[in-house]
């Protein structure tokens, strides 16, 4: 069972966050990973505890020093009915936990759910503001304490990169802009550090992680603009677990009991269709 203390948890997140800041590799809002080595790619968990419990099963990061994991929309789980709360702090406290004993390995990627809870913005999900529901989740688990651990929770999503890429020409971003936002958007945000407005509505890093329906010719344009060949993402739900889209992006949901996980080696050149045959359905992992 998972034991809570408000004062040991404010130190893991802070801790964690001070890894994210200090990842030797980070340029700008991107982190550059080794070419070499595996590395698990997901899709969004929402407090999947089940298929986060199974990721570190198969990650086994103590035996396995060049394996990285990514994990992006940990937060905001649906609990069954109106009354039900949201505790999904719980995962990301285990992330969290997990970062600080395997700093080099474990990383993150700013999403639309856990930029709207740093930034206040009302997110209504199955009829609640799941923003509020998140902090009710706090307080029923910290008390008098829980505003602590709110702003140590807050420092920890603020520690996030926008995009992880690859020596073999992978990008992975928690999404990539709708096509009618494209004028606005400024793909310089992937290389410096985003500002407050970046990540506020009408900013280039709130357009990153919230678009949808990406187009063929906006993808193609987006890869020769960040010189990679294809795009792992989430954001986009998926009944089945994962989507390619316009032959040159997957997305992949890690949320449900479909959900999916995409395991790759970091030395070896992929096309798309041998990215898509190293999906692998969570429900397998033990």
């Amino acid at each position: 069972m998972t034991e809570f203390s408000a004062q040991a948890d404010i130190q893991t997140y802070r801790e964690a966050a001070r890894h994210n800041r200090e990842e030797e590799h980070l340029q700008g809002a991107t982190l550059q990973l080794p070419n070499y080595g595996q590395l698990v790619a997901t899709g969004d968990l929402h407090g999947h505890r089940r298929n986060f419990e199974r990721l570190q099963n198969y990650c086994d990061l103590a035996h396995a020093p060049t394996r990285h994991i990514v994990l992006h929309e940990i937060i905001h789980e649906e609990p069954q009915g109106l009354a039900g709360l949201d505790l999904s702090h719980e995962v990301l406290l285990a992330a969290a936990r997990w970062k600080t004993e395997y700093p080099d390995q474990v990383h993150f990627l700013q999403s639309n759910h856990e930029l709207a809870q740093l930034t206040e913005q009302d997110i209504s999900k199955g009829g609640r503001i799941v923003t509020y529901s998140f902090l009710a989740g706090l307080r029923q688990t910290y008390g008098n304490a829980s505003d602590d651990v709110a702003d140590a929770v807050m420092e920890f999503l603020a520690s996030y990169p926008l995009a992880i890429r690859t020596a073999n020409r992978v990008l992975l971003t928690h999404s990539l802009p709708s096509p009618a936002v494209m004028g606005m958007f400024d793909p310089t945000v992937l290389s410096r550090q985003p500002t407050p407005a970046d990540l506020r509505d009408g900013g280039s890093g709130y357009y990153l992680v919230w678009g949808r329906h990406q187009a063929a010719d906006q993808l193609a344009e987006l890869a020769r603009t960040w010189d990679v060949d294809w795009f792992i993402c989430g954001h986009q739900p998926q009944e089945f677990g994962y989507a390619v889209v316009h032959d040159r992006m997957i997305i992949l949901a890690s949320d449900h009991n479909h959900g999916v996980m995409l395991p790759f080696d970091l030395r070896r050149e992929y096309d798309l269709k041998g990215l898509e045959e190293s999906i692998r359905p969570l429900a397998s992992v033990a």
